[in-house]
């Protein structure tokens, strides 16, 4: 089976055979034109010329922190931006659907309508939204199916002992505390396989708030839909969801695990109707795990997004994609990415030619690319794996970046026919090697949850633990035989309890980090559960969050862990950021998360604790305040105004708060401010 989509993002620069009356035209999908001049009316994607910048979540340590910038920073910019082209659709009658995992809008209609929108200043292109078809290869037909009854006689897959994903499990670590994402057909989440590791499910009834999504308000391919319409629930209406879900996360028993990672948790998104999708319903599925939603679509929260995210689907050209429209999905992805999600697509069945990985998203840096590896005897690439390097956008790069089992992958599969016989299927493609990536994402995570968030370093413990596999001639983009990583496996075959041992054998295991106010200096206090072959922590401040100041080291104390501290006597005047770097004694090196504490000019700090156990924050004022009556004030992230009171040394409650970063202010009785400190809302 094969999910790939096709997305047709088109921008034209300035031709000067346009007159000015007609320029607008230049921002126009010349697709969509066509389309709209034959069927009368067409869906299409505004693409607004203001796009938030997501690189400064790159410095922010914690996963949490990270998602919450990025959807305050992009919604924020969405809100400000949209309104309008929202007012101007509005009165032309058309629908919308707003997105500010990039600054973009969903609408249909005529062409009196997309010229409308096209004249605004506001809008950079408009792009095409054509329906995306499933399409189905001889390489992920079904080859066996066992019914329920059976279901005990089926062994593991073959790939899960290939990968070594038994004996991680040996040393304890399966995935829990883990949260896999995937958006796909949908998912049959009542599958005896997969009932269990739904985060919406708590072994006695169902909650799909924050655990599930369907992009999907309308028919794609015509017909009618085997589950429907806006579901409230999951369901899978084409069963290739449910398989891959299998291979992250499956297992009714110990006796019958079929997943990397069988105790991790999963939630998903639907982003086709039977195999057929469209852009703007992968943005949506992309936008939502980046902060999951309730069933109404309302109060976002990033702290229940998924660690990862499988896409076993791509755009391939033969279905209209191409360089000058990739842009577009390029930038979702990486804000993705920005918020601490490592994005797993799976490479495409297009080998086993060279420069067949051709379509988004398999083609960009930011996403992390799977190849498919055939069975247990020989371990060598599956034909129909596509093949690097990308020369169809940007840089010419390497791909895939890694390689997992693909062929003759036994899976769970849906219900059929609503009778109640859940089944098991072996399922051959790339789509089937991803969900092993994934699995494995969770596992190193169970093992290390202090890695969350950090994307680059979790894919470069799997590049760099991988089986290493050569490619033979004809070489693809400058390989030869000794070529590692190459276009063809990438890395390697991935290798489970490499990448585990490699995972905690990592400068530490941070369990505490904070920084607050002692008189006039900053004290530093940090705890670690492990340090194996740590060698010593160089202590670094900011002034900005960007460029770092090394001030001090201090030695490891051991492998058993320690407690730690250390004192900056002359903190900067205003916002100082804490981090730590931690060095290993082969010069590995990881940062901690990052602390803040604000002084001010004034002689005058203050500092919030926000304590997680009680959702209580005390602030701490040092300075001469004494016979002033002061007021407190706290401002949320866009400015707007928050709280207020007379300042008594108050502790508060903020346990109803919404999550993400506040700015404090303490004033005198004239208005002037004394200092300023900001907090962060988990």
């Amino acid at each position: 089976m094969r999910l790939f989509y096709t997305i047709l993002f088109c921008s034209f620069g300035a031709v000067s055979l346009f007159t000015q009356s007609e320029a607008w035209r230049q921002k126009i999908d010349a697709r969509l034109l066509e389309r709209v001049q034959e069927e009368g009316k067409a869906e299409f994607l505004i693409i607004l010329q203001a796009q938030a910048d997501a690189q400064p979540a790159n410095q922010i340590r914690s996963k949490a922190e990270k998602g919450q910038y990025i959807l305050q920073t992009l919604s924020a910019l969405a809100e400000q931006t949209q309104g309008p082209i929202k007012n101007g659709l509005d009165q032309a009658g058309a629908p919308w659907r707003s997105f500010w995992v990039i600054n973009a809008m969903w609408s249909v209609g005529s062409i009196a309508v997309i010229e409308q929108i096209a004249r605004m200043p506001e809008v950079a292109r408009i792009e095409d939204n054509p329906t995306l078809s499933l399409q189905l290869l001889p390489e992920e037909a079904v080859t066996t199916e066992v019914s329920v009854p059976d279901r005990t006689l089926i062994p593991n897959s073959w790939g899960l002992i290939k990968i070594n994903a038994d004996d991680v499990w040996a040393l304890g670590y399966t995935g829990s505390g883990v949260v896999v994402g995937g958006q796909d057909t949908g998912y049959e989440w009542a599958h005896p396989a997969i009932k269990d590791k739904y985060r919406g499910w708590d072994g006695t009834t169902a909650n799909h708030n924050y655990n599930w999504h369907d992009a999907i308000h309308a028919l794609i391919g015509g017909g009618a839909n085997s589950c429907g319409l806006n579901l409230n629930a999951p369901c899978d209406d084409n069963n290739h969801g449910t398989h891959t879900m299998g291979t992250m996360a499956g297992g009714e028993n110990d006796l019958n695990v079929i997943g990397v990672a069988p105790n991790a948790q999963w939630i998903g998104c639907r982003n086709m109707e039977e195999g057929d999708g469209t852009p703007d319903t992968y943005i949506e599925c992309f936008q939502w795990f980046i902060a999951p939603t309730n069933l109404s679509n309302g109060s976002p929260d990033p702290s229940k997004a998924p660690d990862v995210i499988n896409n076993s689907w791509g755009c391939p050209v033969s279905e209209g994609c191409n360089s000058s429209n990739f842009g577009t999905m390029e930038t979702v992805i990486n804000n993705v990415r920005a918020a601490g999600i490592v994005v797993v697509v799976s490479a495409g069945n297009d080998g086993s030619a060279c420069s067949t990985v051709n379509s988004p998203a398999a083609i960009y840096s930011g996403s992390f690319s799977v190849g498919a590896t055939s069975n247990v005897s020989n371990d060598l690439i599956a034909n129909f794996s596509s093949r690097g390097p990308v020369t169809v956008f940007g840089p010419v790069i390497q791909k895939p970046d890694i390689s997992a089992p693909g062929v003759g992958i036994n899976s769970c599969v849906g219900n059929s026919n609503n009778s109640g016989s859940y089944s098991y299927a072996s399922f051959s493609g790339t789509s089937m090697a991803g969900p092993h990536v994934v699995g494995l994402v969770a596992l190193i995570l169970s093992a290390r949850p202090d890695l969350k968030g950090q994307v680059s370093a979790i894919e470069n413990i799997i590049k760099n633990t991988a089986i290493a596999r050569f490619a033979s001639a004809p070489f693809c983009g400058g390989d030869n035989v000794s070529s590692l990583p190459n276009n063809v496996y990438g890395y390697g075959r991935i290798d489970a309890l490499a990448a585990i041992n490699s995972a905690l054998a990592l400068p530490v295991e941070l369990t505490v980090f904070k920084a607050r106010i002692e008189g006039k200096t900053t004290a530093l206090d940090w705890a670690t559960a492990s340090e194996s072959d740590c060698e010593r922590f160089d202590i670094q401040r900011s002034a900005d969050g960007s460029v770092w100041q090394t001030l001090d080291a201090l030695p490891c104390l051991g492998r058993s862990g320690g407690v730690y501290q250390y004192k900056d006597e002359a903190p900067l005047n205003g916002v100082n950021y804490y981090r730590l770097k931690q060095v290993d004694v082969s010069g590995t090196f990881a940062y901690s998360a990052v602390a803040a504490v604000a002084f001010s000019a004034s002689g005058v700090s203050i500092a919030a604790q926000v304590s997680i156990a009680d959702q209580s924050v005390r602030f701490q004022v040092v300075g001469a305040i004494s016979g002033q009556d002061l007021q407190l004030e706290i401002f949320n992230a866009e400015g707007q105004f928050y709280y207020r009171a007379p300042f008594q040394h108050q502790i508060l409650d903020v346990s109803e708060w919404a999550g993400g970063m506040y700015v404090v202010l303490l004033k005198e009785e004239s208005g002037r401010v004394l200092a300023r400190g900001k907090m962060v809302k988990m």
